[in-house]
């Protein structure tokens, strides 16, 4: 027993340097469009509508619209095709998911002093999907310049010798773990011109290509539990709040492959490299959300909410390995595998995403339609890890406030009856939280659908498109070097809604 104890413990190392990134904290700062059918066919335009389970991630103040008590659940399938392009090599990855991404109710309670001005008083409940993370990408294709060497070596240098190789991989820093990766895989070697033994040089010849390919594949989900409260004045305005949970799981797994057509010397020099790494996120959150709807005119609304920032507390598990083969013009290859069987436990961390403003404006068209125009703000360059007095943070977040921008998100939807038949559809755009536009570019999307009214019970189906090209380098340090990659999401929901 005491045995295994000791193989669980010294295959665990907890650590208290930080490895977060920029896109780690955009992974938690955007949402997808989610929620119910109905919802999505008008591409999430409900701020000044309200009457929908969805509407209320929007603006709260839309559950004292509805008349009647209300039930629903929500099952979407999604398909995610990424195309690749790495250095003029096309190459694509898909994924698809299916869950149940939304389910909740909305109680009316009616006042019962018909003098009263405040007309009825709402409680509700909305679990939702906010982020679905399930995606697969693979990029290949021959650099001609830039080596994954490059990573090593930014962190190797103005390391000492020693350290690499003196030490174990989970008493290090994550710096130095990838230095010390580097160095046990040979990808490195100590310059020995230098007397600090502190400048390293790269094992991989140079005057060749480098083909390389990475493959990405993530899983998990942002999801967002919401307790709501609303009322009704004179039935011309609404006021509601939101207290929302969330919680977060998020796993990604990077393979990374490196050969190159250097011709071989007398000299072992590294033929080809394989760089696997295992992160894992999980953690909860808090944010509220207030809001108002009001009854301009019998047919026209207007609509405003604020969503304040996000405040997780995160927790990372990261684990790596590496494999190198030597090769050389009169010597057998050799292979070269290095396996810390370690999984780093990082400490806990806080994370603020930015908060979010919506203006909104709708036109009822009697008992035939309407139409619904919502437009957000959101300043992602307000994004902060926290402590911030830390010094890890604190380049990480001044690096945030330079790159990353303040947006904008248009969208408009509208909804057309005939009798118990209703016909959607939607549009929305979401500009780039990069300043650059190409590290992240701007979100096109459209949607459509129908949904029909049985009386008590609904039902609604509808299709979203959404297209989002990025460039991200494979790592975020040394080697940066990434693909174009052109996403584009297709999703399929059917809502099943109960009157009580």
């Amino acid at each position: 027993m005491k045995k295994y104890i000791f193989i669980l413990i010294t295959g665990l190392s907890f650590c208290t340097a930080q490895s977060q990134e920029i896109r780690d904290a955009l992974r938690y700062s955007q949402d997808n469009l989610n929620g119910t059918a109905r919802y999505r066919a008008m591409s999430g335009a409900f701020g000044a509508l309200g009457g929908d389970l969805s509407s209320l991630n929007v603006n709260p103040a839309g559950s004292a619209v509805f008349v009647n008590n209300q039930v629903g659940v929500t099952l979407s399938s999604m398909n995610t095709k990424n195309d690749s392009d790495y250095f003029g090599t096309r190459s694509n990855d898909k994924n698809n998911t299916f869950d149940i991404n939304q389910a909740g109710g909305v109680f009316v309670f009616n006042n019962q002093r018909t003098k009263s001005n405040w007309k009825k008083f709402t409680v509700g409940v909305n679990f939702e999907n906010t982020n679905n993370f399930n995606n697969s990408v693979f990029s290949e294709g021959t650099n001609p310049v830039n080596s994954v060497d490059d990573y090593f070596l930014y962190y190797a240098n103005g390391t000492e010798l020693g350290v690499l190789e003196n030490s174990n991989y989970r008493n290090l820093n994550n710096g130095d773990q990838q230095a010390f990766l580097g160095y046990n895989a040979f990808v490195i070697n100590p310059n020995t011109t230098n007397a600090n033994n502190v400048i390293y040089n790269s094992n991989v010849p140079g005057g060749g290509n480098y083909y390389q390919q990475n493959a990405v594949t993530a899983e998990g989900y942002n999801g967002k539990l919401s307790f709501n409260a609303a009322t009704s004045y004179k039935d011309k305005l609404y006021i509601g709040i939101n207290l929302n949970s969330h919680f977060t799981d998020y796993r990604k797994s990077t393979a990374f492959y490196e050969s190159n057509t250097a011709p071989l010397t007398t000299d072992y020099t590294i033929s080809n490299i394989r760089f696997d790494n295992e992160l894992y996120t999980y953690g909860s959150g808090f944010s509220f959300q207030v809001g108002a709807i009001a009854k301009v005119t019998n047919e026209l609304r207007a609509g405003l909410a604020y969503e304040s920032s996000t405040w997780y507390r995160l927790n990372d598990e990261f684990s790596q390995k590496i494999a190198s083969t030597t090769s050389s013009s009169g010597g057998v290859d050799k292979d070269n595998y290095f396996n810390p069987q370690v999984t780093n436990f990082y400490e806990a961390y806080k994370l603020q995403t930015p908060s979010k403003v919506t203006g909104s404006l709708a036109y009822i068209f009697g008992k035939t339609g309407l139409i619904s125009i919502d437009y957000a703000i959101k300043d992602y360059s307000n994004t902060k890890f926290k402590p911030e007095n830390d010094a890890y943070y604190t380049r990480i977040n001044n690096a945030m406030n330079d790159v990353l921008d303040n947006t904008g998100e248009l969208r408009i939807g509208a909804e057309y009856k005939i009798k118990q038949l209703s016909l959607r559809a939607g549009y929305r755009y979401e500009q780039s939280p990069y300043k650059n536009k190409t590290t992240i570019g701007d979100l096109t999307g459209y949607s459509g659908g129908l949904g029909y009214n049985f009386g008590a019970t609904k039902v609604d189906l509808s299709y979203a498109y959404a297209k989002r090209d990025s460039q991200q380098g494979f790592f975020a340090q040394g080697f940066t070097d990434g693909a174009k990659i052109n996403s584009i999401n297709n999703n399929v929901s059917l809502s099943v809604l109960f009157e009580l």
